[in-house]
């Protein structure tokens, strides 16, 4: 199965709002994503229970591409949002798990 390519929603914003997308770019994922007390694995599966949490369904798209291709497995992504819906509500939980399913979806048509 290939992996997803990772969408950059940045592009969108990035005349609009550029010192956003300029920290975005080179601070969160030029810095902390590339210190090394973490796996990016790791840093992806930290950040979906993150916007699964907070119910962030716009970001969930591009991070659950992003921790696909960073090695977490597809029942890895499921059982994070199933686990997720007893801590997080199950609103949340089954939003999440709309977002994964065409993120996951599209990703076997590639």
């Amino acid at each position: 199965m290939s992996k997803p390519p990772v969408p950059n929603p940045r592009d969108r914003l990035r005349s609009f709002a550029p010192k956003l997308i300029d920290l975005t770019d080179n601070v969160l994922f030029g810095d902390v994503w590339e210190r090394p007390g973490l796996s990016k694995r790791d840093r992806s599966l930290i950040t979906c229970a993150a916007l699964v949490a907070l119910n962030r369904t716009e970001q969930q798209r591009g991070h659950f591409a992003r921790a696909i291709n960073n090695g977490v497995k597809k029942d890895e992504l499921i059982e994070l949002i199933t686990h997720l819906a007893f801590y997080a509500g199950w609103p949340a939980a089954m939003s999440a798990a709309n977002v994964a399913k065409e993120v996951l979806e599209e990703g076997d048509k590639k």
